[in-house]
């Protein structure tokens, strides 16, 4: 029987469930990796091959000394060259391919930081508040991915309680909205503070506590939040946070850096 080639469709949806996955999670077994073999009709394990010759073109797996499977395709260099970093173009381009073969992405209409946003969608119609919101669902599984799913400051390691945090928040900055380098992950109190500008992050991946609340006192506090500065945090497996984005939430959302 002749061997069945990738069409691009098939890579580009495999190449969108590459980054959603911990690199120790690309193997047949893998639930999703079953739903979407079934759903462009290749098994489980042709699939899981394929995510892993797209790991041996990842500077971020192979730097660190790990390694893919070999033998990646010129297509796949293609597809890898064509979505690699472009975020907005993988998410609706894989959407609409998955709903052409007749799967869809579910997502909720809360947004990646937990938090309805009316005021970004004003005048919005269902459709496009939908088409952003499968955009931020791909930022949130690339996120929590990157950090295996773990607080990257206390290490809670329940994703429904984690969040996939913007450095530079969504309505700041449109062009990094779903750049992973761009994100932390973070539990949902976490991320409130940092949010708030209650806590911020070093260029050495130290966490900062506002003096403001450092003044404070009480137990949950101290242990949760106060007992946190200066440390450092858990860095992910793939897209480090860009020290130009943590300098822009220390200069312009810090508190103490506000004068709040």
């Amino acid at each position: 029987m002749p061997v069945q080639l990738w069409t691009k469709e098939q890579l580009k949806l495999a190449f969108h469930l590459y980054f959603q996955l911990p690199f120790g999670k690309l193997h047949y077994r893998n639930p999703e990796i079953i739903e979407l073999a079934s759903l462009i009709g290749r098994t489980p394990g042709a699939v899981a091959m394929k995510l892993t010759n797209f790991a041996s073109l990842d500077p971020q797996i192979t730097g660190t000394g790990r390694k893919g499977l070999s033998g990646a395709s010129a297509l796949d260099r293609k597809v890898w060259a064509e979505f690699h970093e472009n975020w907005e173009k993988l998410a609706s381009e894989s959407e609409e391919l998955r709903r052409k073969l007749g799967g869809s992405i579910s997502v909720s209409l809360q947004n990646t930081d937990g938090e309805d946003s009316p005021e970004d969608y004003a005048g919005e119609t269902r459709p496009r508040l939908v088409n952003q919101r499968i955009k931020q669902a791909l930022f949130r599984r690339v996120v929590l991915s990157g950090y295996g799913e773990k607080c990257c400051m206390s290490g809670l390691a329940e994703p429904q309680l984690l969040v996939a945090s913007h450095i530079v928040p969504w309505s700041k900055d449109k062009a990094n909205r779903l750049n992973p380098s761009n994100g932390l992950c973070l539990s949902a109190i976490h991320d409130k503070a940092f949010d708030k500008g209650f806590i911020t992050i070093s260029d050495d991946f130290r966490v900062i506590v506002s003096e403001k609340l450092r003044r404070k006192k009480g137990d949950f506090l101290r242990d949760v939040i106060l007992s946190l500065h200066e440390r450092k945090i858990a860095l992910p497996d793939r897209f480090q946070p860009k020290v130009e984005f943590l300098a822009w939430h220390r200069t312009a959302w810090f508190i103490d850096n506000r004068g709040a």
